[in-house]
Order: structure tokens, then C-alpha cells, then sequence
């Protein structure tokens, strides 16, 4: 058990694929378009998935074998454990996802108009019918690295970084919990249904306490391609309060939530049933 197992980095990948083809539409609403720019997430976000559940899972085991030698199979789970592995997979996140998190809000921020009220920003291209800044995510990519630099790939990582950390402790403890309290004792592993359930729960509960940060997030991710109004997470902060009052900190927390119960609940879904089949398993295994 405290050996390295590639299985939970695929079936991470697939629960990955899975819960961007659910909750892509809400998830481009939540952003300003709609199925706009579905390739780039469906091949980013399942390997940024694959990665982001293989390390938790990875580590949790590292650190259930280091702290009981031999681990029994249906030990208890330590929170402690769950909380540093928590942590570790929300600071690996940050490094794969803020430029896939940079690059999908640039590209989706100039397909259609958008109120200047989400980030503060009017849609020049729209208004004046200008051509789009980018042509795609590797044109994306080229223009920012050329006109920003390496580091301009991770605009927002600060605000990202207090988004996924706590976010990913109120994403994979919640659901382990979850899965747990709704299986009966008689069973030896979380159905389907209870599968759904608790990784739906632990979407709405992860998505809706992160709201604020991913607004932040959102805003310094967005800034800078027609002009730079933030010079960092403070001073987003005091910007947006300013001028729109503590409201525009949950703003969109609706749609976080109810986008992040079927995104996470297929997540969390095709993680286990893949999982189960690699393995060869007949009922489902937690992260």
C-alpha cells in the first residue's frame, strides 16, 4: 500500500474527462460563453485531474504506510493525513492549472460580450470590433509568454494558491467522510449512488466556500490583456470592495455551487468505476 500506483493518475484522468464534458456549459456561464472553447479544457483538465488525484492519493498512502508500517486495508483514516494530502495535491494543482485557468479565461473573456461588472473590464473587442487578441490556446500561450514572459502564464497563481488548498481539504475530506457515513457497514466499498452523492456534496460544499478567491483569481487572470488595473491579491481586494462593496466576493457563488455538484459528482464517479476496473475490483475504492 505505500508503494506509488500510476492506476489512480488514469483514473484521475478519465473522472477528469468526465466532469468537463458534465459541467463544461455551467462552467462557461460562470465565465461568459457557452460549449465555447471545449477542446482545451477536455485534454487540460483531465490531465491536470489525473494529476491532481493521483498525488492525494499517492501521498495518503505515503504517509498511512510511514505512519503504520504495514497498513491494514480497512485501518481508519487520519485527518491529519487527509488534510497535509489535501494541501500537497492543492500546491501541485496550482502549477499545472493556472495556466490552463489563465489561458481558458482569456480565450473565453473575447468570444462574446460580458458586463463590465464580472471583472471590471469592458469588452473592447466587442464593442469596437477589433480582431481578438487570441486565435487559440497556443497563440494564447505564445502572445503572454512573448509579451508578459514565463511568469506572465501565472497571473492569479497567489489567488489560485489560497483558493486550491483549502479548497482541495473541503473537496477530498468531505467526500471520503461523505462516502463513508452514507455506506453501510455491511458493504466493503461506497456504491455508485453513494459515489455520486457524497462527490456532488463535496463539489457544492468545495466550489461555493471558494468562491471568493476565485474571484479574485478570475479578475487578475483577466487584467492585463488591455490594460493592468490589479498589482496583486491585496490590491484586487481593496480595488473590488472599494468600488463594489464585500457582495462581489460571492458573486457567482451560486452557479459555483451548482456547477460543482454534477461536475464533481461525474468526477469522483468515473475516478471510482475506473479505478474499480483497472484493478479488476467489484466494488468501488476511495482516493
Amino acid at each position: 500500500m505505500g508503494n506509488f500506483q500510476l492506476e489512480d493518475f488514469v483514473a484521475g484522468w478519465i473522472g477528469g474527462a468526465a466532469s468537463v464534458i458534465v459541467g463544461h456549459p455551467l462552467d462557461t456561464v460562470k465565465v461568459f460563453g457557452f460549449f465555447k472553447g471545449m477542446a482545451f479544457p477536455l485534454t487540460s483538465i483531465a490531465v491536470y485531474n489525473s494529476v491532481v488525484f493521483g498525488v492525494f492519493s499517492n501521498t495518503q498512502r505515503f504517509l498511512s504506510h510511514h505512519r503504520c508500517q504495514e497498513p491494514e486495508a480497512g485501518s481508519p483514516r487520519v485527518l491529519s493525513d487527509l488534510l497535509l494530502a489535501s494541501m500537497v495535491a492543492g500546491v501541485v494543482s496550482v502549477g499545472l492549472g493556472a495556466p490552463v485557468d489563465l489561458i481558458k479565461i482569456r480565450l473565453q473573456m473575447q468570444t462574446q460580450p460580458f458586463r463590465e461588472a464580472n471583472l471590471g473590464l469592458k469588452p473592447r473587442v466587442a464593442a469596437l470590433g477589433e480582431q481578438p487578441a487570441y486565435q487559440g490556446p497556443v497563440h494564447c500561450i505564445i502572445t503572454i509568454v512573448r509579451t508578459e514572459g514565463l511568469a506572465g502564464l501565472y497571473r492569479g497563481a497567489s489567488a489560485m494558491l489560497l483558493r486550491d488548498v483549502p479548497g482541495y481539504c473541503l473537496y477530498f475530506i468531505p467526500y471520503l467522510f461523505l462516502s463513508d457515513w452514507i455506506t453501510p457497514e455491511a458493504h466493503t466499498g461506497p456504491s455508485p449512488c453513494a459515489v455520486w452523492l457524497a462527490g456532488g456534496m463535496a463539489g457544492a460544499i468545495s466550489w461555493g466556500t471558494a468562491t471568493p478567491m476565485d474571484v479574485v483569481k478570475s479578475r487578475l487572470q483577466a487584467d492585463g490583456v488591455y490594460i493592468n488595473k490589479y498589482k496583486g491579491v491585496l490590491d484586487c481586494i481593496s480595488q473590488s470592495y472599494q468600488k463594489e462593496g464585500l457582495k462581489v466576493f460571492f458573486r457567482g457563488i451560486t452557479v459555483n455551487a451548482v456547477r460543482g455538484f454534477p461536475m464533481s459528482a461525474a468526477m469522483f464517479l468515473g475516478y471510482e468505476l475506473s479505478l474499480q476496473a483497472i484493478r479488476g475490483d467489484h466494488v468501488a475504492t476511495s482516493p
